[in-house]
């Protein structure tokens, strides 16, 4: 990898690291406690959310009419999905134990945590799952891309990417045939490290 691209992106991971510590510390102020991937507020937090809560009733009759004509579109989106979900952890349990790569753990995407928040009603908890699904689904999706990109084809593109995944600043650059055969054993092995790594991380 450039050595220059390396340090950039050392300082994205540490400046990542910063933004972490900061959501932490507002997760602190709002006394919130994060237990067995449950979270917990102290009782007079939930008391003063509470007070913010509007009724089933009540959200139902003030919904605008044009919310409740892209319902039916919204919620139909939730086959594709699903089959999404069903195809490509399939694609995956079968080809990355032969690419020699470490599988995608799905429950670290799938993240359903503001149920728990007593200022939404029922609607609004269903709603905000079903965002958590579809967001959580297609960072699962992104993850397993960008390996089997990294696996097949680790080349940079001739035009700027917009919010490339985390893998693409090793990727080789666009037209240096020299360095991609020569690279593209390691940037392979790189992937079967990837397991080992992240167990390393966390805490």
């Amino acid at each position: 990898m450039n050595p220059r691209i390396k340090e950039l992106l050392e300082r994205i991971r540490q400046l990542e690291d910063q933004i972490d510590q900061e959501v932490q510390r507002r997760r602190t102020e709002l006394h919130a406690d994060f237990a067995n991937k449950r979270v917990k507020f102290e009782q007079e937090v939930k008391a003063q959310q509470r007070r913010f809560k509007m009724g089933l009733v009540k959200y139902v009759l003030h919904a605008k009419i044009r919310h409740l004509i892209s319902a039916p579109f919204i919620y139909s989106m939730i086959f594709p999905l699903l089959l999404l979900d069903v195809f490509i952890t399939v694609y995956q349990v079968i080809c990355f134990p032969l690419y020699r790569i470490p599988r995608v753990r799905r429950s670290d995407y799938m993240i359903f945590d503001r149920t728990h928040l007593a200022y939404l009603n029922l609607v609004e908890k269903i709603n905000c799952a079903y965002c958590s699904y579809g967001n959580g689904l297609a960072a699962y999706l992104r993850e397993i891309a960008a390996r089997t990109e990294q696996y097949w084809c680790p080349i940079k593109h001739a035009r700027r990417t917009i919010q490339s995944h985390s893998y693409y600043g090793g990727f080789v650059d666009y037209g240096d045939a020299e360095a991609y055969r020569r690279e593209l054993q390691t940037l392979r092995e790189e992937l079967s490290k990837l397991d080992s790594d992240e167990k390393q991380d966390q805490p």
